[in-house]
C-alpha cells in the first residue's frame, strides 16, 4: 500500500506541473498561436504540398489564406492513397505509419486520417496528460495512480493498401493511441491490448467485463453510449444496481464524441458519487482540440499549443464557394463557427466537418454545437444538433426520463400533410407522461431556435413533431445491423434527409420494437 501512495504522489506531483504551462497559452493565446502557424509552415516548407504553395515564401497568415484553398478529405483523398501506399514527405515531413479511419455519422465510406509521430506525442498524447493533469489539479486527494484506468476504444490492423513495405497501420483514432501509448500508461490501463484491441465488438464487451470486473479501476474513458453497455454488462454480471459496488475507488470519467448531456442523470444513476469527476474531451480522428478544465462547467478550453494553428468560417460565410476565415483574435463570444484546422500531420486547413460556439473569449472556451452536415433544415428551420440536445435534456429532467439515445429527421410535406419532424427515442426509464415530454421537446426548441419557432407558428410550415418511444435495446440493434458497434461509431443525431430513419423505423417495425408513437 504505502508504494502505491508514493507512485500516486509521484505521478500527481508531476502531472500537476503541466498546470504553469496551461497558464501561459491562457496568458498569451494570439503569441502562442501565431508561434504555431510559423512552426508549422517551416516544417513543411520542403513537403511536396509545401512546394506546391510555396511555403518557403509564407511569411505571414494573409499569404497563407490567399494561397493555400480550403481543404476537404475529397481534396486530400489524393495525398493520402499515396501515403497509404507508402510514399513519404508529401504532406508532412516526417515517416507517416498511421492511418486514424474514421467512418463519420453521414458518409459510409471510411476516411483515413493521417497520424505523425508529432501529431501522437504532441497533440493526443499532451490531451490525455493535460486531463490528468486538471483533474489531478482540481480534485483534491486522488488517487489516480494508485489503480487502473480502463479504455474503451476500437480495433486498429495492417494498412493493406501498403503491400511493399507492410509496416504501416489504420485504426480508430482510440486504437491508434492505444498501440502507440509509452510503457508508463500501458502499465496502469486496462485491459490488456488483446482485448482492447478485438475488433468484434459483442465479444470484446464480454471480455472486457470478464478482465476488469476484480480488478480496481479508478477512471475510465470512452464514448458514453458504449461506455454504458459495459457497466451494464458488469452491474448484470455482478448481481447490483452501481458500478461502486465492482469498482468502489472510481473517481474519474473522461468522456467524448457524443454531448454528454443528455447521459448526464443515467451516469449519476450508476455511479452514485457526489465526488465523481466527469471530464469531456474533443478528441478526433484529425487531433485532439479541447478538453473540459473546470469542475461544474461543460465548456471547453481550446488548447492551443498542440500543433494545430485555428481558422474559423463564419456561418454566415458557410456555404459559399470561396468562404472567409478569421482567427482565434476575431471571434465573437455566442457566435457559431465551422472549424478550420492546420495540423503537424500535415492537414492544411482542412475542414474537420464541426460547428462550434465560443462561451468565452478570455479564455477561449468552447461548446462543440453540431456538424456542417448534421442539422434539419428542410424548411428552413435550420435545427442544429445543440438545439436538438438542449430541447430533449431538457424534456426528460422535467419528465423523469432516462435516456439511452435518440436520432430524427424531416417528415416531408406531402397531400393533406404539412411537414414536421420525426423523432425516434430510446429511454433506460420512460418519460411520466409522454404527451408532455413531446410538449416539452417541441417548446423547447421554439425557445432556443428562432427559425423553428417561426415555423411552427400556427402550425404555418411545421406540425409538432412525431415521436416514437422505443424498447431498450433498439439502437444497439441498429448499429450491429449496419455494421457500427463500438469505438468511435455514433448514432446520428440529426439529418436533413430521411435515410437513417427510414431504415430505422423499418427495422423497429420488422422486430415489432416500437412503444408508443404520438
Amino acid at each position: 500500500m504505502a508504494g502505491l501512495d508514493l507512485i500516486n504522489s509521484i505521478g500527481t506531483w508531476v502531472m500537476k506541473k503541466r498546470i504553469h504551462q496551461i497558464e501561459l497559452f491562457l496568458k498569451y493565446p494570439h503569441e502562442v498561436q501565431l508561434d504555431t502557424f510559423r512552426k508549422l509552415i517551416h516544417e513543411a516548407r520542403d513537403t511536396e504540398f509545401g512546394r506546391k504553395y510555396e511555403y518557403a515564401t509564407i511569411d505571414t497568415v494573409e499569404k497563407y489564406r490567399e494561397r493555400v484553398p480550403l481543404q476537404s478529405y475529397e481534396d486530400i483523398v489524393p495525398y493520402v492513397e499515396r501515403l497509404m501506399r507508402g510514399e513519404q514527405n508529401i504532406l508532412w515531413p516526417s515517416e507517416i505509419k498511421w492511418f486514424s479511419k474514421s467512418s463519420g455519422t453521414t458518409n459510409a465510406r471510411s476516411k483515413f486520417i493521417p497520424v505523425s509521430y508529432e501529431a501522437l506525442e504532441e497533440c493526443h498524447f499532451a490531451g490525455g496528460k493535460d486531463l490528468i493533469s486538471i483533474h489531478v489539479n482540481n480534485y483534491e486527494g486522488s488517487r489516480l495512480f494508485s489503480g487502473k484506468n480502463l479504455s474503451i476504444g476500437g480495433s486498429s490492423q495492417l494498412n493493406p493498401f501498403d503491400e511493399e513495405h507492410g509496416d504501416s497501420y489504420l485504426g480508430d483514432v482510440s486504437a491508434v493511441i492505444t498501440k502507440n501509448l509509452p510503457l508508463w500508461v500501458q502499465v496502469i490501463r486496462t485491459p490488456n491490448l488483446e482485448i482492447a484491441l478485438m475488433d468484434e465488438w459483442e465479444s470484446k464487451i464480454e471480455a472486457m467485463a470478464n478482465y476488469t470486473i476484480d480488478q480496481d479501476v479508478v477512471s475510465m474513458s470512452g464514448v458514453p453510449t458504449w461506455t454504458l453497455v459495459l457497466i451494464q454488462r458488469l452491474l448484470e454480471m455482478k448481481g447490483v444496481d452501481s458500478i461502486l459496488d465492482v469498482w468502489p475507488n472510481l473517481e474519474l470519467f473522461a468522456h467524448g464524441a457524443v454531448s454528454f448531456t443528455p447521459y448526464r442523470s443515467l451516469f449519476k444513476e450508476l455511479i452514485p458519487s457526489d465526488n465523481m469527476d466527469y471530464l469531456e474531451t474533443y478528441n478526433a480522428s484529425e487531433g485532439f482540440f479541447g478538453l473540459q478544465d473546470q469542475r461544474g462547467s461543460d465548456e471547453l478550453l481550446l488548447m492551443l499549443d498542440y500543433g494545430i494553428y485555428y481558422e474559423f468560417i463564419p456561418m454566415s460565410e458557410w456555404g459559399k464557394e470561396n468562404p472567409e476565415t478569421i482567427g482565434l483574435d476575431q471571434v465573437e463570444k455566442g457566435k457559431n463557427y465551422a472549424l478550420v484546422i492546420s495540423t503537424n500531420a500535415g492537414l492544411w486547413r482542412y475542414l474537420i466537418g464541426d460547428t462550434i460556439r465560443f462561451t468565452s473569449i478570455k479564455p477561449y472556451r468552447i461548446h462543440i454545437s453540431g456538424r456542417t452536415k448534421h442539422f434539419i433544415n428542410a424548411f428552413g428551420e435550420e435545427v442544429i444538433v445543440e438545439n436538438a440536445e438542449t430541447a430533449i435534456t431538457r424534456a426528460c429532467e422535467a419528465t423523469g426520463a432516462t435516456l439511452d439515445n435518440f436520432t430524427a429527421a424531416p417528415r416531408y410535406l406531402a397531400q393533406g400533410q404539412k411537414g414536421g419532424h420525426e423523432w425516434v427515442i430510446e429511454f433506460q426509464r420512460l418519460p411520466d407522461d409522454l404527451h408532455r415530454f413531446r410538449t416539452l421537446l417541441d417548446e423547447t426548441l421554439r425557445e432556443v431556435n428562432s427559425d423553428y419557432d417561426a415555423k411552427r407558428h400556427r402550425d404555418i410550415a411545421l406540425e409538432a413533431p412525431v415521436v416514437h418511444a422505443v424498447s431498450q435495446g433498439t439502437f444497439y440493434e441498429w448499429m450491429r445491423k449496419r455494421g457500427k458497434l463500438g469505438g468511435q461509431n455514433k448514432v446520428p443525431r440529426l439529418s436533413n434527409t430521411r435515410e437513417y430513419l427510414d431504415d430505422l423505423l423499418k427495422m423497429i417495425e420488422e422486430q415489432g420494437r416500437r412503444l408508443e408513437q404520438l
